[in-house]
């Protein structure tokens, strides 16, 4: 028999720095401890951006339409290696050209009395290959022009997209790390 060891979050301090880590299951809920994370933008060859829908069972924020991955660095991983790994596993990508869009970015969201309150720098790259989601992780993909992305965005429901997400795009924006919508 198999055991798989629980996925580690690692905790921070306020200026980012780890003070400890803490099983996944345990990390979210109404008092959500500070914690590292990652967001990742990841474009096709052709230019356009990689969307998902989180699963519908997910313990945050399910069912509503993010950026490419999100996740969370284990102890001792570089959130390169984390995207890459998080990627592959949620959605058999590779991922290439990867660079820092916003590395200081940090936000705190609700949704349904579960909290994200997250270190959370953004990323932009590419990916390689056609999507083949998990399930239980992503439980759509759309591919838009960054313009139809945001359009989107701001024609829907606040519930239908993540709110780092929207935040987030508009960070890009202002930065001039992508297109203005």
């Amino acid at each position: 028999m198999t055991v798989t060891a629980a996925e580690l979050i690692v905790l921070v301090d306020d200026d980012g720095t780890p003070i400890g880590t803490m099983p996944k299951p345990l990390v979210h809920h109404g008092e959500t401890p500070l914690h590292r994370a990652f967001s990742a933008y990841l474009f096709a060859d052709d230019g356009r951006l990689l969307v998902t829908r989180r699963a519908a069972d997910k313990q945050t924020f399910p069912g509503m339409w993010t950026n490419t991955v999100c996740g969370h660095p284990g102890p001792g991983e570089d959130d390169g290696a984390a995207i890459a790994r998080r990627a592959s596993q949620e959605l058999g990508l590779q991922v290439a050209d990867l660079r820092p869009a916003l590395p200081g970015y940090r936000y705190r969201a609700e949704f349904r009395g579960v909290v994200e309150n997250e270190v959370c720098p953004v990323y932009l790259g590419r990916f390689s290959g056609t999507p083949d989601p998990d399930p239980s992780e992503v439980g759509e993909w759309e591919l838009l022009e960054w313009a139809d992305f945001r359009r989107r965005q701001e024609d829907s429901e606040r519930d239908e997209w993540s709110p780092w997400c929207r935040e987030q795009a508009r960070l890009l924006e202002q930065a001039g790390l992508v297109p203005a919508a």
